[in-house]
């Protein structure tokens, strides 16, 4: 039974040394020329701060959860746009209210200013 899987671990066996081939060769080939600016900390476009304890403005925070919940929402148009026309009528008008509430949710927030940036 063992047998059956050794195809398995050869396969794996192959991808690992591969992988470290790969890392190793970009390593040993690759240039070298660090500079202050290559070395320097960069964080998420932002300037490396000099204390861990300062405060973020919340509204970063809030149009990356936004992007998420929308980005989520439209994840549910593409299996529907793949099987519509096995659904039928009911589920189409379903996607329709759905659609509705997302685009009302959407004008709320421009109108609210939650994707405004200073």
């Amino acid at each position: 039974m063992l047998s059956e899987y050794l195809p398995i671990l050869i396969f794996l066996g192959l991808s690992a040394v591969i992988g470290v081939a790969l890392l190793l060769a970009g390593n040993i080939l690759g240039p070298k020329r660090p500079s202050s600016e290559k070395l320097s900390p960069y964080e998420c476009g932002f300037e490396a701060f000099e204390d861990t304890r300062m405060r973020f403005d919340v509204r970063f925070y809030l149009v990356a959860i936004l992007f998420i919940i929308f980005d989520l929402e439209i994840a549910f148009f593409v299996p529907w746009a793949l099987v519509m026309d096995k659904l039928g009528i009911v589920v189409f008008w379903a996607v329709v209210v759905f659609t509705v509430e997302l685009v009302i949710g959407f004008i709320y927030l421009w109108k609210k200013g939650a994707l405004e940036w200073e």
